[in-house]
């Protein structure tokens, strides 16, 4: 993978593998630990597994497709980025308030942001 584009889907996959990790089978999260967080090629794992590239490439879009499915229904990563940007306002709007409210108040939005 190269450029900002697969930054992004690095970025993605990672965070869909945050939340949903535990649910792929142990193959699927081998996989995609070594491609998408230690940053082997396909040819490595391959190697590793005396498997075919291609067959580690189907390993990974399956396990893709399978991470994308769970958020599509669960949407848990949606509501993680909803809650933060909330948390985010929050913090903002506490900054303009008179000193007296803000220690108690910044105390909650921490707790909301420690929650998860």
């Amino acid at each position: 993978m190269h450029g900002e584009n697969a930054l992004e889907k690095t970025n993605r996959i990672n965070a869909l593998y945050d939340f949903y990790g535990p649910l792929l089978t142990d193959k699927q999260q081998t996989f995609l630990k070594c491609y998408f967080h230690d940053d082997y090629t396909l040819g490595e794992i391959a190697a590793d597994f005396r498997i075919s590239r291609q067959a580690v490439y189907e390993h990974l879009k399956r396990a893709e497709q399978v991470l994308e499915d769970y958020e599509s229904k669960l949407k848990l990563i949606d509501r993680h980025e909803r809650l933060h940007a909330g948390i985010d306002l929050l913090e903002t709007q506490i900054a303009g308030l008179p000193n007296e409210w803000r220690e108690s108040l910044t105390e909650t939005a921490a707790k909301l942001r420690n929650a998860e």
